[in-house]
């Protein structure tokens, strides 16, 4: 019978998502009026809400609470040979994976023997849980998980530097793009006194495992912070009596004659290619050049700071 809802494959007729349309008292109530929209920046899950609560917690007077930005996400090293270097290197690794009917050889013995000495938890999983926690990575049947590491804030720098009673000495990187340039600054600026190093946060190489293992260690002793704006990190450097000095091939002085050295200083070192930028080149007070012999126009990132730092530690030693 027409208009027979009962009958096989019969549609109820309704409104959309109202099951009991044409009810004047459930209408009604959708009509009624719920006030003012309230301001974007008064929902607590809107965008405008969360910028205005952070320009808020910037304007109060004082330091920032947070002062310290874990990266985004853990890191694994994966392979028999990467891990066993990482352990011995002092890699913060927190956990060891295996995967289950895994060849028991000397590298994976050693491991063993590293991860136990740390207090490091192992775990034993199947082959194919590994190859998804890696994502996918030539693990060789082993992999360590590496938290996300916690950057300093800025000035956490120079709080190191007035705790030991000396003038703050700090390595800012230009866009360095090679984590393991990054590891060699920093095993550079713990071994020559440097109070930390400073990085950008975009487009710049970041605490993954490579630079941890070219640190050889040295990252858990010297604190790195990040920055997210270089050029303005360095001019409130320079606001609080600190001499910006660039390392560039075309610098007006040579690193033998500087006498800034064993002054509160920061030794700025740009990308393996296209060196210092040139906004960061004109927040720097001078532009140094390290003298070569030969036909070699310059250093990579991580050679070219510890010179640098060799000489300002030896200005400092005679000061």
């Amino acid at each position: 019978m027409a208009g027979n809802s009962q009958r096989k494959g019969a549609i109820k007729k309704t409104g959309k998502g109202n099951p009991t349309a044409g009810s004047g008292g459930r209408v009604r109530r959708g009509l009624e009026g719920k006030g003012p929209t309230p301001r974007a920046e008064d929902r607590p899950y809107h965008k405008a809400h969360k910028t205005k609560n952070a320009a808020q917690r910037s304007s109060t007077p004082g330091r920032p609470a947070q002062r310290r930005r874990g990266s985004s996400d853990a890191e694994w090293i994966a392979g028999r040979n990467s891990v066993v270097e990482a352990l011995r290197e002092g890699v913060p690794a927190t956990a060891l994976y295996v995967a289950e009917g895994a060849e028991r050889d000397g590298r994976l013995r050693e491991a063993f023997g590293l991860a136990a000495d740390r207090g490091m938890a192992i775990a034993e999983v199947s082959r194919t849980e590994l190859d998804r926690l890696t994502g996918g990575a030539v693990h060789q049947g082993m992999a360590a998980r590496i938290p996300s590491y916690e950057y300093a804030h800025p000035d956490d720098l120079l709080d190191r530097a007035d705790e030991m009673g000396e003038p703050p000495l700090i390595v800012a990187l230009d866009s360095v793009t090679d984590p393991r340039n990054l590891g060699a600054v920093i095993r550079s600026a713990s071994g020559f006194g440097a109070h930390g190093v400073l990085i950008p946060e975009r487009r710049a190489a970041g605490m993954t495992a490579s630079a941890w293992k070219t640190s050889a260690g040295a990252a858990a002793r010297i604190p790195v912070a990040q920055t997210v704006n270089l050029n303005r990190q360095l001019k409130a450097y320079a606001d609080a009596g600190l001499m910006i000095v660039g390392l560039a091939a075309d610098g007006d002085v040579s690193l033998p004659d500087l006498e800034l050295g064993d002054g509160p200083l920061v030794v700025v070192v740009g990308s393996e290619g296209a060196g210092l930028s040139r906004l960061v080149k004109e927040h720097c007070d001078q532009l140094v050049s390290i003298p070569m012999a030969g036909d070699l126009e310059s250093l990579n990132a991580g050679v070219a700071a510890s010179v640098a730092l060799y000489a300002v530690s030896q200005a400092r030693a005679t000061a």
